[in-house]
């Protein structure tokens, strides 16, 4: 469960292989596999009587509502419960411990993703961005110029346009559809991995689902996180999302074409960035008319000089 909304509780996440399969991968951290064409039932195996404690990260929703009064001064926080709905909102140590609990088991998992990339010598580039600020796009472009050895493992909460659009490029490309998920976590990752086969020696680009909060919680092996910011989004972004712009490796001003058109202040925004992310490589570039796309280039071939990267 993610510790910011908690949209993994109960989330199925689906991986598409080039060759039809489809593999889900459950809450509790099984994998059903089958082929589309299959006919199938998806009888998840969430809701189940069983005496046994999984090793997962939800908060069962075990009420114990004590029909007793007690007035006595505490210093420590209960539960809190708002609304109709079932799920307790959690406040004080309680959030605290699950929330490490759940980031804990991801790095763990991302320390074996890490390994394997590693022991493959592949470059892996986290991509993270809002919707629409031209991941996929820039992708496109970028794809091309590489050539051989690149793959691709492309997040979205549903659909595969995004893969698509990959695929017609001639790169190797896998779709992560997180259902009710906002980003991908190590696991998701892993098992990418194992549909999508990555050549040792190529890059591996990770679409990330489009959110500027919770994809920077959460490490998936990568060797970099690349940031993108769109000139349409507003000066003020790195102010309201600092976590995600303090973890990139690398930030992309995306859609630099579009500024004679708009109310945007290139000089604050790269001095937004600078008080979140000090240190942090700026690039500003456009896939409309190929400005800064040599830098991002010349960028990613160093970077593939060291694909273990310094983590």
């Amino acid at each position: 469960m993610c510790e910011t909304c908690g949209c993994s509780d109960g989330a199925v996440a689906t991986i598409v292989g080039a060759g039809g399969e489809h593999s889900h991968l459950m809450a509790d951290g099984t994998v059903v596999r089958h082929r589309h064409a299959e006919a199938h039932a998806h009888d998840h195996p969430h809701d189940h009587d069983h005496p046994h404690d999984h090793d997962h990260p939800h908060d069962h929703d075990h009420a114990h509502d004590h029909d007793h009064a007690h007035d006595h001064d505490h210093p420590h926080p209960h539960p809190l419960r708002m609304g109709p709905g079932p799920k307790p909102v959690h406040i004080g140590t309680v959030t605290e411990t699950l929330a490490i609990k759940v980031l804990d088991k991801n790095d763990r998992l991302a320390a074996r993703n890490r390994s394997y990339l590693k022991d493959h010598l592949i470059l892996a580039l986290n991509l993270m961005s809002s919707p629409g600020s031209g991941k996929t796009t820039l992708l496109e472009r970028t794809l091309v110029e590489l050539g051989s050895k690149v793959a691709v493992l492309e997040g979205d909460q549903a659909t595969s346009r995004d893969a698509e659009r990959i695929a017609a490029t001639g790169t190797k490309v896998v779709q992560i559809n997180t259902g009710k998920g906002c980003h991908l976590e190590a696991d998701m990752v892993w098992h990418g991995l194992e549909s999508l086969g990555p050549e040792p020696g190529s890059v591996l680009f990770i679409e990330n689902v489009g959110n500027l909060v919770c994809p920077a919680l959460f490490d998936l092996g990568e060797a970099a996180k690349v940031v993108l910011f769109s000139v349409t989004e507003g000066e003020d972004k790195p102010q309201k999302y600092p976590h995600m712009f303090g973890a990139a490796d690398l930030i992309l001003l995306t859609k630099t074409d579009l500024t004679p058109h708009l109310d945007f202040d290139l000089s604050l925004a790269r001095r937004n960035l600078a008080q979140v992310a000090p240190g942090v490589p700026i690039m500003e570039v456009s896939t409309k008319n190929g400005a800064g796309l040599a830098d991002w280039y010349g960028w990613l071939r160093q970077r593939q000089q060291d694909p273990g990267g310094a983590k």
